[in-house]
């Protein structure tokens, strides 16, 4: 219990880190310079107000110089972190696997909210992510025997290859073949719609879940937040009274929900 109540601390503190990038990244500022600031009055936050949750607590919610309300998003995206880190490290302990799924699912957390406001998906959690995963693939095994898409493959195929390069197959078939059946779908849509239904940012979020969550799994992902989308935002577009034919429906905070709750599943 010690180690996730440490997780947890560092979760949000990670979780800060996340809003940072959040705000910056889709508008092609760096996470570096200049420090925290309040994005209305252009005041620097000092460290005092910046401690994750309790800041927010402490000032009821508003910034200590113009008065303003603090988004909500904020509080949310590091206790979120926080839960997920303290749930992995509970379940897994200190261990490669615990770190693969802390990290994923903080990148699905700032994916999901950055594409929620911004309808953007930055290359730098998306590509950066997939990178990550490949690299994770090495260390813990991406899915089990009996799940390895690319074990039957290379059953079929009657090679024997060691559970690492099997692993790391798996997270490159399941990115690779994913991430084309999507852009597939999307290149159809065009045609027969006249209009862009998916960003290529979705595309690579789904790359980037595949190396994490293996073929099977990324696509029943993949499916599920299809499903999810098109019914939370049948519904929002109703209640809304939005143009369903110009609504742009935020499917990569949809995917990224569905990854998450499959990573919490399988832990």
């Amino acid at each position: 219990m010690t180690q996730a109540l440490i997780a947890l601390l560092f979760g949000l503190l990670i979780g800060s880190f996340l809003n940072v990038c959040i705000h910056r990244w889709p508008r092609g500022r760096s996470v570096v310079r200049p420090r925290s600031h309040c994005v209305r009055c252009r005041k620097t936050i000092p460290w005092y107000d910046n401690i994750p949750l309790v800041s927010y607590v402490v000032l009821g919610g508003r910034c200590r110089y113009c008065g303003r309300p603090i988004s909500l998003r904020y509080p949310a995206v590091e206790l979120i972190t926080g839960l997920l880190f303290f749930y992995f490290v509970h379940q897994l302990g200190i261990t490669a696997a615990a770190a693969k799924f802390c990290v994923f699912s903080a990148a699905l957390v700032a994916l999901a909210f950055t594409d929620l406001e911004k309808r953007l998906l930055p290359d730098e959690f998306t590509l950066g992510g997939l990178a990550v995963g490949l690299v994770f693939a090495w260390f813990v095994p991406v899915a089990s025997e009996a799940d390895s898409t690319a074990g039957i493959i290379f059953y079929l195929a009657g090679l024997h290859v060691n559970s690492r390069v099997e692993s790391v197959a798996e997270a490159l078939l399941a990115a690779g073949v994913l991430a084309g059946i999507l852009w597939g779908a999307g290149k159809i849509y065009f045609r027969l719609r006249g209009r862009e239904g998916l960003g290529f940012g979705d595309v690579k979020l789904v790359a980037m879940i595949g190396s994490f969550l293996g073929f099977r799994l990324a696509l029943a992902s993949m499916a599920w937040g299809g499903v999810a989308g098109s019914v939370i935002g049948l519904i929002y577009i109703w209640v809304a009274r939005k143009d369903a034919s110009t609504f742009e429906l935020p499917y990569g905070t949809f995917l990224a929900a569905t990854a998450l709750v499959t990573a919490i599943l399988v832990a």
